[in-house]
């Protein structure tokens, strides 16, 4: 279809070709009087494309998320035998630093995803952490191990979290919180299998060809994920084809449900990783469990996530997201603090299997409630970005402030203080749990039209 230099192809603007009423239609041209810009196409509810790029997602949670929740297993292998003259704190902040970069880079990533960069983002970040892996299998220092995994490895993560998530959202509306909980399982299935492949071959190959191996299936898992994510798909965007969100709004700080859902997030994140990251050390240690049987506690968490997930993101979409996020925040919290009482196999079991359950629930759910919280599609973005950045330093303190906690009034190389470490996990989230019951509150108060939602 021709047009003049004046006039604008409705293809160019993402539009359908078929003339409204409203539009002065001539056989060989169409020609839009000014106003305002074209809005994006309403979201999509399913369908095939829709639910492959659920699957594409998930494979690539399972990466970007997949090894931060396996960094137990890291955690008890760097204590115990690679680097042996490191505390738990130090060890602590690789694992905790992978996740911070990953949330933190990911505000810059969700508008570079709105104008279009989502396949240069996709390509690079799975690039640049299948690298960082490699380097990762020559490291034997602290300080290269955190580089390889901490630094490179977030800053690749970062690419990929939140257009992962925004891509999904474009493709539904009213079950985009059973999508979102379907991609976030790919967090713990990734766990599983790492964890598992990792406590496998670690005796047999050693740290070099045992992180090599978790390379090559990192490599295998995006090659599979780029054409589901990708063919066929007409709602990636071309570069320069939207436009950015801002990345700060000030009106937030005025804003009441914003803080309270900015702190419920802060505390409970604060807390969360910090089973995952010293159940197989306090597994060993503290009740003298094989070193494959510590890592096995950690699947086991790993796999009752998955349940948990998918259960809540049901729940939320029948009943509302806060009842469970609530539920599910207070519960995780009762267990970190009862997990104070356990001294033998079976109760730990029991603890990491619930804990795993409960405690999953608490990544889909946030960001299903946030346009309630926020109900202004302009600053949205902005403040989930300002909301994650805070969230992110939590993540970054919460693990290695337990480390230091666990070795308090310690002597020896093999001993520490868990009872410290439980209480503040626990004690943490229990503030979360309480700001979720207010920030419950402040939404059925002043979102009256979006109730039914909360």
């Amino acid at each position: 279809m021709a047009t003049t230099k004046d006039e604008v192809s409705p293809a160019d603007l993402g539009e359908s070709t078929k003339p409204s009423l409203t539009e002065q239609v001539d056989e060989k041209a169409v020609v839009l009087t000014e106003g305002p810009p074209p809005q994006p196409p309403p979201a999509m509810d399913g369908g095939t494309r829709a639910w492959l790029q659920v699957l594409g997602s998930a494979l690539v949670f399972g990466n970007l998320w997949g090894l931060p929740f396996c960094f137990g297993a890291f955690q008890n292998y760097y204590e115990l035998t690679l680097l042996t003259n490191e505390t738990s704190s130090s060890i602590a902040w690789i694992g905790t630093l992978t996740m911070f970069l990953l949330i933190l880079t990911g505000i810059v990533s969700g508008p570079l995803f709105d104008i279009g960069y989502f396949k240069t983002m996709l390509f690079a970040g799975a690039a640049l952490e299948t690298f960082g892996m490699f380097m990762l299998s020559l490291s034997t220092k602290y300080w290269q191990i955190f580089l390889t995994q901490g630094v490179v490895m977030g800053f690749a993560n970062g690419l990929l979290y939140l257009p992962g998530l925004a891509l999904v959202g474009r493709s539904f509306k009213k079950h985009r919180a059973v999508a979102m909980g379907v991609v976030s399982c790919g967090a713990p299935i990734g766990g599983i299998v790492y964890t598992l492949v990792f406590e496998r071959l670690i005796g047999g190959l050693g740290f070099g060809w045992t992180v090599r191996v978790l390379a090559f299936i990192m490599l295998g898992t995006y090659s599979i994920a780029f054409p589901l994510l990708l063919w066929g798909a007409h709602n990636v965007g071309d570069i320069g084809s939207g436009q950015a969100r801002k990345l700060f709004d000030k009106s937030a700080f005025r804003d009441g449900p914003f803080w309270a859902y900015t702190f419920s997030n802060f505390f409970l994140f604060m807390g969360y990783m910090i089973p995952f990251f010293f159940i197989p050390t306090f597994a060993q240690l503290a009740l003298g469990m094989p070193r494959s049987w510590a890592l096995y506690t950690v699947v086991f968490a790993q796999a009752s996530s998955i349940v948990g997930r998918l259960i809540a993101s049901y729940a939320a979409s029948r009943v509302g997201v806060m009842i469970p996020w609530i539920t599910c925040g207070l519960m995780s919290a009762v267990f970190n603090l009862a997990w104070t009482g356990v001294h033998s196999e079976g109760p730990f079991i029991a603890f990491s299997v619930l804990y795993g359950a409960f405690s999953g629930a608490l990544i889909p759910l946030p960001p299903s409630i946030f346009p309630v919280v926020c109900p202004d599609p302009k600053v949205l973005g902005a403040r989930m970005g300002m909301a994650q950045g805070l969230g992110s330093v939590a993540s970054l303190i919460g693990s290695p402030i337990a480390g230091a906690l666990s070795q308090v009034g310690v002597s020896g190389p093999d001993e520490r203080n868990y009872l410290g470490l439980q209480l503040w996990a626990g004690l943490v989230m229990l503030l979360g749990a309480g700001n979720l019951m207010f920030l419950w509150w402040l939404l059925v108060r002043k979102r009256k039209p979006e109730t039914k939602l909360i």
